[in-house]
């Protein structure tokens, strides 16, 4: 079975997760444990067939945007460049990835649905 891209984009945000953890405030360690399973729970249920769990995705990719941009902590780490690693971490995993997840869900929504006009 191909991976879909959907899969593919949840793959990739639950290992910079996993890379991100430790770098993360420890007070905030339950609830980073915890959307990292969410995000594996996904990438699994998807990869094996589970078509519903993808409107699962578009909410928690945005909530997860919202969360990084009213967070004041991410906001300064990401202005001043003060930890090189944390703001890269957060800005691929916060933002770069979470708006394919958004983008790569509702393509595949649409073409499961035969919406989606082929090139031709």
């Amino acid at each position: 079975m191909p991976f879909s891209p959907v899969v593919i984009v949840l793959a990739a945000i639950s290992v910079i997760g996993a890379i991100a953890i430790p770098f993360g405030d420890p007070q905030f360690l339950n609830r980073a444990i915890a959307l990292e399973l969410a995000f594996i729970a996904l990438t699994v249920l998807i990869y094996k067939g589970f078509r519903k769990t993808l409107y699962a995705c578009v909410p928690l990719a945005t909530l997860v945007i919202a969360g990084n941009s009213f967070a004041p902590s991410h906001v300064e780490i990401m202005i001043t460049f003060s930890k090189p690693l944390n703001t890269v971490v957060l800005i691929i995993g916060g933002y770069i990835l979470q708006a394919a997840l958004i983008g790569t869900t509702i393509y595949e929504l649409r073409s499961s649905r035969g919406i989606v006009q082929k090139a031709g």
